[in-house]
């Protein structure tokens, strides 16, 4: 039994660290662009960043599988790199976290940068500091509460994440078992103890995330 627990629980864990970190660095980044950059096409570029938060799960794992099947542009250049195909696999499961967790996080770290006033910003350019200074020792400083929420957000939602994984990684026990699949196929199975024993990690933690972020947002 306590096997049979922990091993969705820590693959969870891992899988929605890594996302993680893959969306808190592609967030600050395209965040710090988007924020005070104006032009053309901007509106469709920001909507597709955010298509993620509203699509079914079902959607996102179908497109997933278009994109990083094994005829599909991403899939046949991983496949080239690596010689074995990504779907089915613990990074199948990390990527599909990650898109659905990308715009809780984009949209953190934007309104933080969008907080920043300019005159700091272009004050340290004047000074002789580059771009990456700037970044690193003004912007990220001053919008370190939007950003440690948005990351806290990220990873609560990457946890959770269950229709594209299943869709794109499967529900492999050991390999992309995650707690949102196993809950499900305890349930079919009727194994009840097992599920309320993983619904009730799920909620403390996620319980735990809200917490930290409304403390932060307070602070």
């Amino acid at each position: 039994m306590a096997t049979d627990f922990w091993s969705p629980v820590t693959l969870s864990l891992g899988i929605a660290v890594t996302a993680s970190l893959i969306v808190v660095l592609a967030g600050i980044f395209l965040g710090r662009i988007m924020a005070h950059q104006k032009f053309k096409g901007k509106m469709l570029i920001e909507t597709v960043f955010l298509l993620p938060l509203v699509l079914p799960p079902t959607v996102v794992g179908f497109l997933l599988i278009v994109l990083f099947g094994r005829n599909g542009p991403g899939g046949q250049l991983v496949e080239w790199l690596f010689n074995q195909p990504i779907m089915f696999t613990w990074w199948a499961a990390v990527i599909a976290s990650a898109v659905v967790a990308f715009p809780l996080m984009y949209q953190s770290a934007k309104a933080g940068f969008e907080s920043i006033d300019l005159d700091i910003e272009n004050a340290a350019r004047v000074d002789g500091a580059n771009e990456w200074d700037v970044l690193r020792k003004i912007s990220v400083p001053l919008s370190i509460r939007a950003i440690t929420s948005g990351a806290i957000l990220s990873f609560a939602r990457a946890l959770g994440e269950f229709g594209a994984t299943l869709m794109f990684a499967g529900n492999i026990p050991g390999k992309t078992q995650t707690i949102s699949t196993a809950i499900y196929i305890a349930i079919e199975s009727g194994n009840m103890d097992l599920a309320w024993m993983w619904v009730g990690s799920v909620i403390a933690i996620s319980f735990l995330m809200l917490i930290a972020v409304n403390r932060i947002r307070t602070y």
